[in-house]
């Protein structure tokens, strides 16, 4: 079996020192133009590939990122696709960064558990917060080890770590001053989890518009499922028959809530107005197509990757606010 080619081979190829190689190898500066292209050069006709492991110890980097989910496998790869949408860009953002995806999924004590150990053990440069529910300790747990963390979204517990959010209450303000403006009077809401920031802030946009238009809240709770929209949409049809607007904390629960509204034999938006939030592919292609507040997902997930990245090198990094968009179809 042919052996791999060394360092030191490629040094005497080159007739450098092994020094020399190890510097070229690892990215320093310090090696002469001509030089470096000497060492590229037999690097390139031995097919030398550096040894990871030896090449961490020098750089005290992996280059590796983990992108850690806080939601169950189920959920993780369910029809939602803003987990697929972020997962997706940030791995290119990081892969262009000459970076690394480690995916963990911490949707449970014993998985937190098992996420902590292995980012303590130093197997990654950094880490991506995604999907944080309620006192999550993750946050509060990597805060203390001296690795890099950031947020997608606002961490739901007090923790210092830099984050990317997008306007939330702004988003569905939006939303709730266009049904207002519409003519719509009796507008309800299904707002997302109330253990989720994004949850928090959309049900406090909806609520701040409708104060401003001395309307009366009717609110449902869900799980930003299509199904807990049906199901909040049902309730909220028993609560109030005559309501004649919905504003939905995400597209899919706006999705099951026009299904909801389509078998209790209501026009949308003739007889009920729909808003969503998000902006999914899947929203231009309802019936009727639907109203909606744009969320920057690819620019949330790019970002993330950029301030993790600056916070590796700088060791400081601000949060990130990206403005949403109301986008106006069919529905409202």
């Amino acid at each position: 079996m042919m052996k791999r080619p060394t360092l030191e081979a490629v040094a005497a190829y080159a007739g450098v020192s092994r020094a020399t190689v190890s510097r070229v190898v690892n990215g320093q500066t310090t090696v002469a133009p001509k030089i470096r292209d000497t060492v590229l050069r037999a690097i390139d006709d031995l097919g030398y590939v550096p040894n990871p492991a030896a090449r961490s110890l020098v750089t005290q980097r992996t280059d590796s990122i983990a992108l850690v989910v806080s939601e169950s496998p189920t959920r993780v790869f369910s029809d939602d696709p803003l987990f697929s949408t972020v997962i997706r860009t940030a791995s290119m953002a990081l892969e262009a960064a000459d970076r690394q995806v480690v995916l963990m999924l911490a949707g449970s004590a014993r998985s937190h558990a098992r996420v902590e150990r292995y980012i303590a053990g130093g197997h990654v440069d950094g880490v991506m917060l995604i999907s944080m529910h309620g006192a999550d300790p993750l946050p509060t747990a990597l805060s203390r080890l001296r690795v890099p963390v950031v947020s997608y979204g606002r961490p739901p517990v007090p923790a210092n770590l830099p984050y990317v959010d997008n306007d939330n209450v702004g988003g569905a303000e939006a939303a709730v001053r266009h049904l207002l403006g519409a003519g719509r009077r009796r507008i309800a809401t299904i707002a997302g989890p109330q253990d989720m920031v994004g949850g928090q802030d959309r049900l406090a946009g909806y609520r701040n518009a409708l104060r401003d238009g001395d309307g009366r809240p009717s609110v449902a709770v869900g799980d930003f499922t299509r199904e807990s929209g049906a199901t909040a949409m049902r309730r909220l049809l028993a609560a109030d028959p005559g309501l004649d607007a919905v504003f939905a904390a995400n597209d899919l629960m706006a999705m099951g809530a026009l299904r909801s509204l389509r078998q209790s034999g209501r026009r949308v938006p003739d007889d009920v107005a729909v808003i969503g939030f998000d902006d999914i592919e899947a929203a231009e292609y309802t019936e009727p197509p639907l109203t909606t507040v744009r969320h920057p997902i690819f620019e949330q997930s790019s970002a993330m990757v950029r301030l993790l990245l600056g916070l590796y090198e700088n060791g400081t990094a601000d949060p990130v606010i990206l403005p949403t968009e109301l986008v106006v179809r069919q529905s409202a």
